[in-house]
């Protein structure tokens, strides 16, 4: 999916939003853990109930690598599920020596036919570079995390004064187009945005830590806009686990269609040129 397209999608749903499938089987309602695959009735569910309300969805493979083989099926059946006209994320954060790497993209870009994969930048760019060499794929890079130890190096402060996720961020760019190129900016962060839309004007940003994590959607909206959208802000725990009985799916679509109101409201504000 190239940019404009991601753009127009935006602007059809009048939504950035991007849904998390982290999906935990200790979580799962009682209502899904007899099917044959809880995993993936349960993300059925969730993509038939989200679908006209986001434009992005997000699988943490973590959760699926957790259960071993089925675990992959899983996630292979919920990705062959999502329509097509949404932007699809491998949350992995790979990054790996470059023949390493080179699998990794393989694997996510060819056998799996992600539209993306999260990238973490520690190694370099020989690390990141395999990724980008797949047209119309795209690399999120790791820049300045929603986590509480995202102030333990990302924050520190370089010799010329500008913190690391700043480095990362400018040296990255010469790596890689905004066609290509998106950065991690958790929403836990609200004060970063203006200073981060002026690194990187053009560039995506995918943005966690919305809901259970507690970032400020106003002031991520209010900052982090751009000329084509520049925004997917993800939720995940506080879709998927809206409600723990039957009603899960509708509770979850109650929980996206609130983030996408604000979001509507929001773009309102700014209509395409």
């Amino acid at each position: 999916m190239t940019r404009a397209e991601l753009y127009q999608q935006i602007l059809e749903k009048k939504s950035y939003l991007c849904v998390g499938l982290d999906t935990a089987p200790e979580r799962l309602p009682e209502s899904v853990k007899q099917e044959k695959d809880p995993i993936f009735a349960f993300n059925k569910a969730i993509i038939d109930a989200t679908q006209d309300l986001c434009v992005a969805y997000k699988p943490n493979l973590a959760f699926y690598e957790a259960m071993g083989p089925q675990g992959w099926i899983s996630l292979q059946k919920t990705l062959e599920y999502i329509p097509d006209t949404h932007f699809t994320i491998a949350d992995a954060k790979r990054g790996d020596i470059g023949n390493t790497s080179r699998r990794y993209a393989s694997a996510f870009f060819e056998q799996m036919n992600f539209d993306s994969v999260t990238v973490a930048p520690y190694m370099g760019v020989d690390s990141v570079r395999p990724f980008l060499e797949f047209e119309g794929k795209w690399v999120i890079l790791l820049a300045l995390t929603s986590n509480q130890g995202s102030q333990d190096f990302q924050m520190t402060t370089q010799e010329n004064g500008q913190p690391l996720y700043e480095k990362v961020m400018r040296k990255a760019m010469s790596w890689a187009n905004p066609e290509q190129l998106m950065f991690v900016v958790g929403a836990t962060h609200p004060e970063k945005f203006k200073e981060i839309r002026a690194i990187a004007p053009d560039h995506f940003l995918l943005v966690p830590g919305i809901g259970a994590q507690g970032g400020d959607l106003a002031k991520v909206s209010e900052y982090g806009w751009n000329d084509h959208g520049g925004l997917l802000v993800n939720s995940s725990r506080g879709i998927l686990y809206a409600s723990s009985g039957a009603d899960f799916a509708r509770a979850a679509r109650a929980s996206a269609q609130n983030l996408q109101t604000q979001m509507a409201d929001f773009i309102k504000r700014f209509p395409p040129a």
